[in-house]
Order: C-alpha cells, then sequence, then structure tokens
C-alpha cells in the first residue's frame, strides 16, 4: 500500500503538479486529507518513554512551498497559517529525502500506521450544466409510486383467497363430466402441478420485501464509507514483515553464509587432518634391552601359554575349509595322542625406560593450532582518511591524526601495524591492521573480521567470493570513516557498512565517534566469530 509521504516524494522529484481542493491533497487517482499524518518521526519524540508525533501533509508541503524563505521567516509565516513547523534539526534531512537526494531517512517510521487514500472526487462539469453537482450528489433510489405499486400488489395477494384448486374458475363452472371424461381432467391436474413445482416465480411475486433490502443497503453504503474514510490501518500483509533496522536479506542471509562457511571449513579441516592409520608393532625396531609388552596383533607368541585344563584345547586351531568327517576323525585321532607340554618361556629381565626424543613429544605439523588474532583491513590510498600512518592512533588511542601531520612528523610507514586494545581490569588485546591481501593465507580469511572502504568497488579486486561487496560484507563487517559534512559515496550508501562521521571542527567528539567502532565490532565477533581473541 502507497503511503503518503512516498507519493509526495515521488511528485516532488518528477516536478508533477500537486493539486489541493478544499481538505483534500490529490496525487493522481489517490487523494488524503490535509491533516493526514506521514510515517515521519517529529525530532525528540519516540524516545525516552515520549510518545511518537508524525508531521501532517500540510506541514511538509507547506515546507516545500516556503523552502528557499530562512528558517526563522519560514516560521513566522507558517505560524501565522496556522500550520504545524518543521522542526529545524529535521529539515535537512526531510528535504534530502523529498528531493531524492538520499533513498532512505533514519527518521522513517516503517512500523508507523498509513493513512488510506480515499477515491479522487470526480470534478468534471460542463458549462451551462447548473444542476450537474446536485444530481451527482443524489443517489439514484427508487421512485415512490413503483413503492406503493408494489406494496398494493403485496396486499392484494394477501387478502385474496387461497387457491385449492388447480383448474381455473371459468372452466369449474361448466360441467366438466359433460366435456371430458375424468381421466383426462386428472390428468390435466397433474400436468398444471407439474408445471408450477418446476417454474419459477416471477419479480410481481417477490413482494416489496427486495425492494426495501435494496433501499436498506445505499444507505449502509454511506454509513461504511463514513466510517471506511476516518480508519487508519496499524498493520498490512507488508508491514507486519518489517522491522525497524531490520532487513531479511542482511539478517537471515549473513547468518545463513555464516553456517555454511563454519560447515565448510569444519569439512576442510578433517579432510586436511586424516586420522592416522594403526601401524602393527612388528613394523617399528625395538631395542634390543627393552622387554616385549603386549600387543592384540601378535598373540601368537602367547600360544601354549593359556591353562586350558583337560580340556586339551588348541587355541591356535582353525576348521576353515574341512568337512564334518574329517573333523569328527581328527577329534578322535587327537585323542589318543599324548599331551606334550610346552616349555615355559624364560624370564628376560626389565629394561630401563628409554625416554623419547624431544622431537617426537611435539604434536604434528598439521595439528598445529592457529592464531586467533583479528585482522582488519584498509585502503591502500593515500586519500582515505584512514592509513598505515594513522591507523595506531585511530583505532587504539582513538584520536584522529591526518597522513600529514604524521608524514610532517616523520613517521615511517609500516606494511603491517599491530596494535593494543585495552579491556577492563588492565588486559590488552592484540589487532592486526594491515593495507594488502598479498600476505593472507586462505586459512588467514577466516581471522579478518573487519575492512574499511573507501568507496570505488575496485579496492576489492583480487577478494575472495569474486569481489562482490555484497556477499563480502555478509561475511567480513564494513566501515566507512568520513568528514560529517561532507556527501556519502553512492556505492557506501547502497553497502551495508557502519559510517563513522568526523566533525573538521568539534575534535573533542572523535573518541565518542571511534568508540562506535568497537562497540559495532564487539557485537560482530560475539554473533559471528566467537572463537577469535578480542
Amino acid at each position: 500500500m502507497a503511503d503518503v509521504l512516498s507519493a509526495l516524494r515521488q511528485y516532488n522529484i518528477q516536478k508533477k503538479e500537486i493539486i489541493e481542493k478544499d481538505d483534500l491533497v490529490i496525487f493522481g487517482d489517490m487523494a488524503w486529507p490535509k491533516t493526514a499524518k506521514t510515517n515521519y518521526l517529529v525530532w525528540g519524540t519516540g524516545k525516552d518513554g515520549i510518545a511518537k508525533e508524525y508531521y501532517t501533509l500540510d506541514c511538509i508541503i507547506f515546507l516545500l512551498k516556503n523552502v528557499q524563505l530562512a528558517h526563522s521567516l519560514y516560521v513566522r509565516q507558517a505560524a501565522a497559517a496556522n500550520v504545524p513547523v518543521v522542526r529545524r534539526p529535521d529539515r535537512k534531512d526531510l528535504l534530502a529525502y523529498l528531493n531524492g537526494e538520499q533513498a532512505a531517512s533514519a527518521s522513517i517510521d516503517k512500523s508507523a500506521p498509513l493513512e488510506i487514500p480515499v477515491q479522487r472526487p470526480v470534478t468534471t462539469k460542463r458549462p451551462g450544466d447548473d444542476a450537474f453537482g446536485e444530481a451527482d450528489k443524489k443517489k439514484p433510489r427508487l421512485e415512490e409510486e413503483e413503492v406503493l405499486r408494489d406494496k398494493e400488489r403485496l396486499a392484494a395477494k394477501l387478502d385474496a383467497p387461497k387457491k385449492t384448486s388447480v383448474i381455473p374458475a371459468h372452466v369449474q363452472s361448466s360441467s366438466l363430466s359433460e366435456a371430458m371424461s375424468l381421466e383426462k381432467i386428472a390428468a390435466i391436474k397433474a400436468k398444471i402441478l407439474a408445471k408450477k413445482r418446476s417454474t419459477i416465480k416471477g419479480d410481481d411475486e417477490m413482494g416489496t420485501g427486495m425492494l426495501e433490502q435494496r433501499s436498506f443497503v445505499d444507505a449502509e453504503v454511506d454509513v461504511t464509507r463514513d466510517i471506511v474514510s476516518r480508519e487508519r490501518v496499524w498493520r498490512t500483509r507488508t508491514t507486519i514483515l518489517q522491522s525497524a533496522g531490520k532487513e531479511f536479506a542482511k539478517n537471515i542471509f549473513s547468518i545463513l553464509q555464516s553456517i555454511k562457511a563454519r560447515e565448510e571449513g569444519g569439512h576442510s579441516h578433517r579432510q586436511q587432518n586424516p586420522q592416522p592409520t594403526p601401524v602393527s608393532f612388528q613394523s617399528r625396531p625395538q631395542p634390543a634391552a627393552v622387554a616385549p609388552q603386549y600387543n592384540r596383533y601378535d598373540q601368537e607368541r602367547y600360544t601354549g601359554q593359556k591353562e586350558t585344563g583337560d580340556f586339551q584345547l588348541d587355541t591356535t586351531r582353525t576348521f576353515h575349509g574341512m568337512t564334518l568327517k574329517s573333523v569328527t576323525e581328527d577329534a578322535h585321532s587327537r585323542k589318543q595322542e599324548p599331551v606334550r607340554q610346552q616349555p615355559k618361556p624364560k624370564p628376560q629381565p626389565a629394561a630401563a625406560p628409554v625416554s623419547r626424543p624431544i622431537s617426537q613429544a611435539r604434536p604434528p605439523p598439521n595439528q598445529k593450532r592457529g592464531s586467533r588474532t583479528p585482522i582488519i583491513i584498509i585502503p591502500a590510498a593515500t586519500t582515505s582518511l584512514i592509513t598505515m600512518y594513522n591507523a595506531k592512533d585511530i583505532l587504539q588511542d582513538l584520536k584522529f591524526v591526518s597522513t600529514e601531520d604524521k608524514r610532517a612528523q616523520g613517521t615511517k610507514r609500516d606494511n603491517e601495524v599491530l596494535i593494543q586494545r585495552g579491556k577492563d581490569g588492565g588486559t590488552t588485546v592484540p589487532y592486526r591492521i594491515i593495507d594488502s591481501i598479498a600476505k593472507l593465507n586462505p586459512d588467514d580469511w577466516d581471522r579478518v573480521v573487519a575492512v574499511f572502504v573507501q568507496g570505488p568497488a575496485w579496492q576489492f579486486k583480487g577478494w575472495p567470493w569474486g569481489g562482490n561487496p555484497v556477499e563480502i560484507f555478509s561475511r567480513i563487517r564494513g566501515f566507512h570513516v568520513k568528514w560529517a559534512e561532507l556527501p556519502l559515496d553512492n556505492n557506501v550508501a547502497k553497502w551495508d557498512v557502519c559510517v563513522l562521521n568526523l566533525d573538521r571542527h568539534r575534535r573533542h567528539l572523535d573518541r565518542a565517534t571511534l568508540q562506535q567502532f568497537w562497540v559495532t565490532l564487539d557485537k560482530y565477533l560475539t554473533k559471528f566469530k566467537p572463537h577469535l581473541r578480542f
């Protein structure tokens, strides 16, 4: 459902004429009352327990008509015209949205109830037709004479005596017995009754009930239209799926991508670290002085040591491939043979334990634990506000120092910087800052947690995931640093990045602005990269 603010923005961008008639503002085939509320929040409302207030349609139209005036003069004229005033903090953002300079605004409440448009009133009037307006207002109703005629017809039917015979009176008055036989009369009666059962009653037999019902429906239409004109839609099937600050594609797809990446990473890790196959003890050279140890795969050396009592069982014998006759004959012959005593093995002296070399005590290289230090990528261009010269000052000290000032101080540019972020309790956590992805291994991309963008899409040339910014920002948190008075880059406005606005004149606000970077990054790490150290 189209809302009034979107319709006003479209007409303002396309320079179309906005028609105002009486208390209505007409946009093509739709019209809204001048007092209709938009979904643009008034500055200072909706926070800290203050109820939400929205600008009305006539308030915004009055601003567009007087946009060339200074704000103080505009306020005086609005007060003289008894029109609500657009507050000064909302003026710049609202005009930028209405002029098409930005696609959305943070002050637009997507959960606000929408005003229902009314049908555009028909104003076509031919010259010289004075009775056109009155005839248009009147509704088509039944004439009083037709209603009286229907009532008289119904009363006549009700007062008339009931017909007990299906044979007309003039036929009954004559002698039927003389004209036809009784069998023909019975056949005619049956035919007339069958025809009545299969015949639909005409309009003259329906009475005035239907006519009165039609007039009642016409009256109900007027009442219903009046009720609908005062209704405000609170939720629709579109707005019920919308949420302030949440988008389905951005939030749900990022969760699915992280789960898919985690599963693919675990599968590749299992393929890279196969389980070692068991090796028989016989293949390993044993020292001569070491005593033999028990091995379940080398049972032949213990043959004869087991006590089988008087059963005379041969534990090494097999009956595979033998017939029943050969097995029974062989068992009978073994009963007659004397039992031979197996010689007991001589006890061997226990050898001293041999210490393992240090190289064998270390874990294999493929089981080495990887680094958990997060990686932050910044632009390599010197025109960016954050470079390898001032990255430590911005991210570690939360203080902005320009690249030109750092060069003037004689600071050398490093290929990578390791910053120490202070935590509660006096502890610090390291973060690796780089501006080139040439030295990153495939396993290192799992530790990349943030990237500072400058604007051009060629910054992601050579990146994984095809260098697609949408795919990259679903896996890595994006940030952009700019001066507050400069306009936002068109590419950055389309991407899912966190914008950090620095004030060129109020430098005491730098710490609060740069602290927002760590707050946003901590939330991202807690949700998507909890295995890293942060």
